[in-house]
């Protein structure tokens, strides 16, 4: 997955923006503020993603080169994942998915129901 591709489908997600806050290096999205997914920018090799704890171990055993702990997150519900095809680019799709659910589950009432009326 080339980082168009990647910023591409984060952005087309309802209630979703993009900043630096960490940098010039580091590509941040956010769902209604709270972030979702993060991304080095040069170079785009791995993006960092929240993860369910069962599932993130699952991933982990499966592609153990290509999912690992979250790089300077926390390790039991973020995953680093490379981007070089050793993980399908359906799959890194799904991992957007997935974080992006779990946050936007996550938010305060008020802002999961302005979320639900932008979708």
């Amino acid at each position: 997955m080339h980082i168009e591709a990647f910023r591409e489908y984060c952005l087309s997600k309802p209630g979703v923006t993009e900043g630096m806050p960490f940098g010039p290096d580091v590509l941040v999205f956010k769902v209604m503020g709270k972030i979702f997914v993060l991304c080095g920018i040069e170079p785009f090799e791995t993006f960092n993603a929240k993860c369910l704890p069962e599932r993130a171990i699952e991933l982990r055993e499966t592609y153990p080169q290509d999912v690992l702990p979250g790089y300077h997150m926390n390790k039991i519900h973020w995953n680093t994942v490379r981007t070089d095809g050793g993980v399908p680019e359906p799959l890194l799709r799904e991992l957007i998915d997935h974080s992006y659910q779990l946050i936007a589950a996550s938010l305060p009432r008020k802002l999961r129901e302005e979320l639900r009326d932008l979708g």
